[in-house]
């Protein structure tokens, strides 16, 4: 079979495919999408989710790996809906997770650390030291993320890059290196050396 016959029968059954779905999707699109609606946060999100179960249908059936026909179809999808609404959902709030844990360690950072390395004055000296020497006995892979961070005012993302590790591992890496930091200070504070 030549390449340009392999063309002509794809696009032969994605319009077979496409002329199944059409007066399927227009008896039962709106009833999927109110259902959607009902499974995620946002209206937006109903529409995408909706259009996900939608996509692996499609291929599912163009594959010839949907076992049920049509009839099976409204099952599978109000199924994947379910699904997708909760990956969804878990994605979203680990994202939020992860954001939230960021913006509180940037503001215990404006208390402990970043203070303190940049205001003069005696009582700074004493913590400003102890914190150069913490950057200096943290492992490599903390030290270098924190000084980049804070020193560099790069993103997670741009660290991330840069170090050639994703956005995630820097901005953990950055969390333990600063409660490593923290603990250093609350030791010194409890010995007196503060």
């Amino acid at each position: 079979m030549t390449s340009t016959t392999k063309t002509v029968n794809i696009a032969t059954a994605q319009k077979k495919s496409s002329s199944r779905f059409r007066p399927w999707l227009e008896e039962h699109g709106s009833k999927l999408l109110l259902f959607a609606r009902q499974q995620t946060r946002s209206l937006a999100d109903a529409e995408d989710v909706l259009q996900d179960a939608l996509v692996k249908l499609a291929r599912k059936v163009e594959e010839r790996t949907f076992v049920g026909g049509q009839n099976a179809w409204l099952a599978f999808i109000y199924t994947q809906i379910r699904r997708e609404s909760i990956d969804l959902g878990r994605k979203d709030d680990r994202r939020r997770r992860r954001e939230e844990n960021v913006v509180s360690d940037e503001r215990a950072l404006g208390r402990d650390v970043e203070m303190p390395l940049f205001e003069e004055g005696e009582s700074q000296d004493e913590t400003r030291r102890i914190l150069i020497e913490g950057m200096k006995t943290l492992p490599k892979k903390f030290s270098e993320v924190i000084s980049m961070k804070l020193w560099g005012e790069r993103t997670f993302a741009e660290i991330g890059e840069a170090l050639d590790i994703s956005l995630n591992t820097a901005a953990s890496r950055y969390r333990y290196g600063i409660e490593a930091l923290r603990k250093q200070l609350a030791t010194a504070r409890l010995n007196g050396d503060l």
